[in-house]
């Protein structure tokens, strides 16, 4: 897969609470615009958004899901113990949206 596109979102983690609970950061503005330009050409099954993400020096692939006309990032469980992210932490996501090669 090839980065397409990259960007920066900051915002509180946030859970949702389903048959598990999910750890999420919010992608709206210009970044959930751009998400909605590329997403004909990237999406898979249900408008997933594959991306890989970082938060300090830890990497993970995931993909973005829609929500209320924007989306949301879930955060591994992985990721947030290396990072030390909590539910309420705000914190930034590097996010690169990924195409096909």
């Amino acid at each position: 897969m090839r980065t397409v596109a990259e960007f920066d979102v900051t915002g509180p983690v946030v859970e949702w609470r389903g048959p598990a609970p999910h750890h999420f950061v919010e992608v709206a503005g210009e970044p959930a615009d751009l998400v909605h330009e590329l997403a004909r050409e990237v999406t898979y099954g249900w408008g997933m958004v594959p991306v890989r993400v970082r938060i300090g020096a830890t990497s993970s692939t995931t993909a973005l899901w829609p929500r209320q006309g924007n989306y949301v990032v879930p955060l591994k469980a992985a990721l947030r113990r290396t990072e030390l992210v909590e539910l309420g932490d705000v914190v930034t996501v590097h996010v690169e949206v990924l195409g096909q090669a």
